[in-house]
Formats: structure tokens, sequence, C-alpha cells
């Protein structure tokens, strides 16, 4: 992580804490802030807009693989939610329940929605007579409730928004082929969309949902070293069909347990994109996920230079609108120059076109982009007309450059090998490696004790094409290897 001060005051560098500086931008940034309801929080127009370009390219990623969206109710009554054991134990200490409406006491409470698994697979027995009638491919857009004691703003809070995917199979392997699929679609996004190169993966039995048979995850890691579980893919087995009746008659003419999965993402991924890219000058917005990602600001210094800077920069934002650039002016006049670029500096905009009287004479405007590679000049005086016709080739280009940077740190900031024992794979933690690729006998009483004396779990033991070239043979708790697996601290 990079050790040089901001480029302004107002932000407390990262390199002397971190969640400080994530707190302050998150606010500044005006993406969020905390509401008058404990632990839950207030999503604004620019947090929410980058939401919203998230929600879009995911919903296009699933619907290209076949799945379309539902809606299924906020509250779910508590004896679905009783029926899965695991899967109630799992999320108890979360649950927020409703035992009164319509000034009276309910005879049986509901639970506000941790997610949707019971009344989903409830309805499905409903729906599901025949194999025909499967696969069952679908999504919901909706918000959940889990009550957490510690919140933090997008990384944790009691109520968030996500998407969680459902779906039924008549088969193991079409459920395992869907869980796997549902992840390939989050690393692409999670790569080409937020620039975020994650590790995928399975996780261990103690790190798995509860009530999955497999769960499957993209770990990403963070400035600071510590991982973030972005996104998590779930084969749920027929646990919930054997609990809510979700039987078929197969082919064969027998009645079969249907086999599930479930998956999602949450707005958890703005804070892990403000955690990747932002800087001390506050958030680094990825260009394809900016709401708006170039803004004009003319530059005016009396009225009468003001109508003639306002109407071409107008002209500026029609033009580049044609192009398929998501652009906006910004004419507040009534704010210096100077507080006008801080404000979308600090918002992370991908660029910024400047322009004033003298670069109107000369036909020209100003590129500044919110980031630039290291020998790459921080602002360009360009024709206008060429600055136009380049800017989308110019935005992709800062997009690939913030995917290579986050996947560069992740590789440094990587240690592979031999971990000799618990206490070396301390040393590697503090010395500030984040991920730490080691051996494991797939005893849990080692995963517990490497827990309990350096505070990192496994995230993931490694998909194939992220594994060592060389694995591993020993496990860090001593004896043989019998899997590589993947340490880290985490959020």
């Amino acid at each position: 992580m990079s050790k040089r001060k901001g480029r302004r005051k107002g932000f407390t560098p990262r390199s002397e804490d971190f969640s400080a500086w994530y707190n302050e931008v998150v606010q500044q940034a005006e993406l969020a802030d905390y509401s008058p309801v404990r632990g839950s929080m207030v999503i604004r127009p620019w947090g929410y807009g980058i939401w919203e370009n998230m929600q879009r390219a995911l919903d296009d990623m699933f619907k290209a693989t076949g799945h379309q969206n539902a809606y299924f109710p906020l509250l779910i009554p508590m004896s679905f939610i009783e029926r899965e054991k695991e899967h109630v134990a799992g999320f108890k200490p979360e649950l927020a329940v409703v035992t009164h409406a319509g000034g009276k006491k309910l005879e049986e409470p509901y639970v506000v929605r941790p997610t949707s698994e019971t009344i989903i697979y409830a309805m499905y027995a409903k729906w599901v007579q025949s194999y025909r009638d499967l696969p069952i491919l679908l999504n919901q857009w909706c918000n959940v409730m889990r009550w957490e004691l510690r919140t933090r703003l997008f990384l944790r809070t009691a109520e968030f928004l996500w998407q969680e995917g459902h779906t039924a199979h008549a088969s193991a392997d079409e459920a395992e082929a869907e869980a796997r699929t549902i992840l390939a679609v989050y690393r692409t996004f999670m790569e080409d969309w937020i620039a975020m190169p994650p590790v995928t993966g399975l996780k261990s039995e103690s790190e798995r949902f509860a009530g999955a048979v497999r769960s499957y995850a993209c770990e990403a890691l963070m400035q600071d070293g510590r991982a973030l579980q972005a996104g998590t893919s779930h084969m749920l087995g027929q646990n919930f069909a054997r609990q809510f009746g979700l039987t078929f008659q197969s082919e064969e003419g027998r009645e079969e347990y249907a086999w599930n999965t479930s998956w999602g993402v949450s707005t958890r991924l703005v804070g892990g994109m403000v955690m990747t890219h932002g800087d001390d000058g506050g958030v680094v917005v990825p260009p394809r996920l900016a709401p708006t990602q170039v803004m004009v600001v003319p530059i005016a210094r009396n009225d009468d230079q003001q109508a003639m800077l306002v109407e071409k920069a107008a002209a500026i934002v029609a033009e580049l609108e044609q192009r398929g650039v998501r652009a906006a002016m910004d004419d507040r006049m009534h704010l210096s120059p100077g507080a006008r670029f801080f404000d979308w500096e600090r918002k992370g905009l991908p660029v910024r076109v400047e322009i004033g009287p003298r670069d109107v004479d000369r036909g020209e405007v100003v590129v500044v982009p919110r980031v630039t590679a290291e020998s790459g000049p921080r602002k360009e005086a360009l024709p206008e007309g060429q600055a136009v016709a380049e800017m989308a080739d110019r935005l992709e280009r800062l997009q690939t450059r913030l995917c290579e940077t986050a996947r560069a740190r992740r590789e440094a900031d990587t240690h592979r090998g031999e971990v000799s024992s618990v206490d070396e794979l301390g040393e590697l933690l503090d010395g500030g490696v984040g991920f730490v690729y080691s051996g494991w006998s797939g005893d849990p009483s080692i995963e517990a004790r490497v827990k309990d004396a350096t505070r990192a779990t496994i995230r993931v033991i490694p998909s194939e094409e992220f594994r060592s070239a060389t694995p591993p043979t020993r496990c860090v708790g001593g004896g043989p290897a019998q899997m590589e697996v993947v340490w880290a601290r985490a959020y």
C-alpha cells in the first residue's frame, strides 16, 4: 500500500489508519451515511448509482445463463426457519422477529428475512410435480436483515441490499454445475466491472454456509491486506428439499427430492470497490461502474464568459453521450473551480474535462483522469474533437489499468510455499502478507488453532487455476498436507 500523503487535506492517510480512512471517504464521497436505525445505512445517490450499475451488469449476466427474476415476501414464518436445524442455528443470533402487528400479538412470529431459502423452497414445493418442471432458475433483488452487533457502512450492516439466486434441479450433478457456473459469473463480474480480481475456491467445513453441502466463494484482497468475502455460491444438496417436501416424479417414475443451490452478492461490493481502488484523495470508481464517467467543468471569470462556456460544455456533453459515454456538466458557478474539482476527485469520478475561455479560443479542452499510470501526465490539453473521439477508449484503458494494478497488488501481497508452523503463519500475516498459501491436513482442530493464534481463517481451498504450481507438502500444523489452502485475516 502506498505510503504517500493524500493530495488533499481532509482524509486520514490509509497508512496511518485504514479503517478511519474508509469511514471518512465513504461519507465524504457521499456514498452512504448512518441512519437513525441502529446498524443500518442510507445509500446516497452517488453510491446507489454505483450499485445500480452493478445490478444491471449482473442481471444481464444472470439472464444470459438462463435465470429469471422473481420476488418473495419479506416476512418468513418462524416455523419455516426452524425446520432446517443447521440453518436456524447459523442465523438465530442475527434474526429480527416481528411479534405484533395490527395492535395484536401474532399467533406465530415472523422473521424479517435474513435469507430466503426456506420460503422459496416452500413455494417451489407447490410448483414442482415432475422432472419436466425442473430446473427452476430464479433470482431476486431485495433487502435482508441480519442483526449485526458490529457494523460498518457497506461492509456489514443490519439491513443491506443484495441479490439471492435459488435454483432447483433433478440431479446432484446439475446442482453442482449450477453452483460452479455462478461462481464463474461472479469472478468475471468482479474482474471486468469492479476491477477487483478475486481468488475463488471451496470453503472449509467450518466456513461453509449453514445448511449447505458445499460453499464456494470469491475472496478479494483489500489494500490493508485483509480479505473480503465478496460473493458465495452454495450447493445445498437436498437438505431444504427434504424439509419442505420439494419432490418430483423422475423420468423413471420414482418420487425424488430436488437438488438446490443458492448464491448471492450484496452492497458489500461497493465497500470492496472503495478498499480496492481508493487512495488518500478519496474514492476511485472504475469507469464501468461510475454513474457519471465524465464531468465537464466550465471555468468562467465573469458573467459574459459563463453563458458561452456553459453552452460549449453542454455541446461537449451531448457529443460524449452520443458516443455512449455517461457525461454531465458541473455548472455550479457559485463554487470555485478548485471546490468543484475536489468534490469530484473525492467521489472518484473517472475523468474530468475542464474548459475555460482560452481553451475555447484554442479549440482545446483539458482532460484530467482520476488515476494515471506512474509515468502518465496528470492532465492533458487536447484538441476538443480528439478528446471527445478518444474518451470511450480512454475510459476502457483506465478500467483495465485498475484491474491490472489490483491484481499485481494481490500477487505482491501473497505468500506461496511451505509454511512450517502456525507461528510462521502468524509472522507472515503480522509482516504485511495478505493471502498465505499453505498445506493443510484437513483437520479442523488445526484450523481452529490457527484462528485462535493468528485471527486468520481459511478463506478458500483454491480452485485449480489459483493453486500453486508446486503445492506445499507439509501441513501448517505439522504432518503431511492433504490439500493447499489460502489463509487471511478477513472483514
